[in-house]
């Protein structure tokens, strides 16, 4: 995968680069710090162990969300075993290690949905991450459903860009506990796209495929957020993809 907005420029410069760099040598050596643990099982001494890696290859699931789409829902496997641990460990105890084995995940599950012809033939692939509440991405040290997208991306080629373009309002609460109804009054009005957005996106977006990206799909308002959002701002969504369906 080449860059991460299609037609956007580079950024961040050679201090970025070096910050970058510095962080990853900080985060390998917290790592080394640390005793290595499944993050699929808890096994000691392996991030990620092969009977782990083995049972969260899957074929997608397709998906009837309890609040309704206009477009396909599919998982990438079913929220359960080595899976659904290895999304709780990235998200609440910022496991960054398992970034690349969601993303692994997400691609196969893409992959395989291209082979069953369920997704649009187009020249370009573009993943929109759902939306992360600010407070819980900086809890989160960054935003979980677009790293593991960028992974996917990276797995997938230079035809496949993540294209972030959606947020949350501050005043939205924290889905966890909350009904198909009170989610989707939580979300009412609260899900943004930017304005600013590469020419691949502006309407009419023939040559590109959009993908919504997210972890889990639970009752599906997020989703269904997030499809209405991009359809009002001109976006097309293909389908919703998820990594794991709870």
């Amino acid at each position: 995968m080449g860059g991460e907005v299609m037609g956007g420029e580079a950024m961040g410069g050679e201090a970025m680069g070096g910050a970058s760099r510095a962080g990853e040598v900080l985060a390998a050596a917290l790592d080394l710090a640390a005793p290595a643990e499944c993050g699929g099982c808890g096994r000691p001494g392996t991030p990620w162990c092969r009977r782990c890696a083995s049972a969260v290859v899957d074929d997608p699931i397709a998906l009837t969300p309890r609040v309704e789409l206009d477009v396909a829902a599919w998982a990438a496997g079913r929220y359960r075993g080595p899976l659904a641990r290895a999304v709780v460990e990235l998200k609440e105890h910022r496991r960054r290690d398992l970034i690349p084995v969601l993303g692994q995940v997400l691609s196969h599950g893409l992959l395989r949905l291209a082979e069953w012809e369920q997704l649009p033939t187009a020249r370009r692939l573009a993943l929109i991450p759902a939306p992360t509440r600010a407070v819980a991405a900086r809890r989160r040290g960054g935003d979980p459903v677009t790293a593991i997208a960028r992974s996917a991306a990276d797995r997938l080629g230079p035809h496949v860009a993540v294209v972030p373009l959606l947020s949350t309002a501050p005043w939205t609460r924290d889905s966890a506990g909350l009904s198909a109804g009170r989610r989707m009054a939580n979300l009412h009005g609260a899900v943004a796209v930017s304005r600013t957005r590469p020419a691949g996106l502006r309407p009419p977006h023939r040559d590109v495929a959009v993908v919504l990206i997210d972890d889990v799909l639970t009752t599906g308002a997020t989703a269904a957020a997030a499809v209405a959002a991009l359809r009002g701002a001109g976006i097309t969504v293909a389908s919703a993809v998820v990594v794991a369906s709870a």
